[in-house]
């Protein structure tokens, strides 16, 4: 899933056209004055694609919200508070996204913290593992029929202190004690139905000394443990570049290594040139013919993608 800047539809179209993606992701500088104009947009592009598009966006509502005409309750108004509101809110805003055409939201924030100062506290729909988890079960609840929601950012961000868009928040605690503080809202929304969880730039040593993007072992308890049969999508992988850390300054490698690990899908909101895109589609087309990634897991995530897009059609 790749973005392309601007708001130049024909542009976007033509990208498509010669690049093919699974999907789109939509960024604040692809939103027109007029959101009429982005259902037109979206649909000019998926007569270009092969399939249908996967067009996915960040909207959680408050701090993050691409689009002005979302004035519904986030988590601000919802975090803690009754889950027939947080219900009532994403039910809006699934069909907000649904009436443009938007396929997948990335705006079921599942992190929990107690924490005002943590990065993600004004995303967080509850303050404990309880609250997190019945306001979750109810925004995927309420998104259900109208776009595919994805629960973010695995294995946790609000454990994990620090800015994932700048480098690689880091976690001392260990597996059994995510268990029972962390998981609990992932598990909740998977129950509730959601189709996607975004796997984040996020480092337990106690459990892999590698980002959760890549690591196989959070991929595996994500499968074997919450038992999630969706599609793992990774957060942007251009956050790990801007990370600063040397060993993830390759794009094409961070991709291959989180497929290699279990992702499904890699999402990539950096400049959308279509010499980048090539690179990173060569790149990984070369892994799985070397075997570095394996053939099962590759045609696997094929599977699932393609079920999600006849979903669509």
């Amino acid at each position: 899933m790749l973005y392309y800047p601007g708001t130049d539809a024909g542009a976007t179209a033509e990208f498509v056209r010669e690049i093919q993606p699974g999907g789109l992701v939509l960024m604040g500088d692809n939103i027109p004055a007029d959101e009429a104009t982005l259902a037109d947009s979206i649909e000019s592009w998926n007569e270009e694609a092969a399939h249908p598009l996967l067009i996915g966006i960040d909207e959680e509502g408050g701090t993050v919200t691409r689009l002005p005409s979302d004035t519904f309750p986030a988590a601000p108004q919802l975090r803690d508070g009754a889950p027939a509101n947080t219900r009532a809110a994403f039910t809006d805003r699934g069909q907000l996204l649904h009436d443009l055409g938007i396929t997948v939201n990335f705006g079921v924030i599942a992190d929990v913290t107690d924490d005002p100062g943590s990065f993600i506290w004004p995303r967080v729909l509850g303050s404990t593992p309880e609250a997190a988890s019945e306001n979750v079960a109810a925004a995927v609840e309420g998104e259900g029929g109208s776009v595919s929601s994805t629960l973010k950012h695995f294995p946790g961000h609000g454990l994990a202190a620090g800015d994932s868009h700048i480098s690689i928040p880091t976690s001392d605690i260990a597996l059994d004690e995510w268990r029972e503080s962390a998981a609990p809202p992932f598990a909740a929304g998977i129950d509730a139905g959601a189709e996607f969880v975004m796997i984040g730039h996020l480092r337990f040593p106690e459990v892999s000394d590698q980002p959760a993007s890549l690591s196989p072992e959070w991929h595996k308890i994500l499968r074997d443990e919450l038992g999630f049969d969706g599609i793992i999508i990774t957060d942007s992988m251009s956050m790990l570049l801007d990370s600063g850390e040397p060993q993830y300054a390759d794009p094409v490698q961070n991709a291959v290594d989180s497929l290699a690990a279990g992702s499904t899908m890699v999402l990539m909101v950096a400049p959308g040139t279509t010499e980048n895109a090539h690179a990173l589609v060569d790149g990984i087309a070369s892994a799985v013919q070397s075997g570095e990634i394996d053939q099962d897991t590759f045609d696997s995530a094929g599977i699932l993608l393609m079920e999600q897009r006849l979903e669509l059609e």
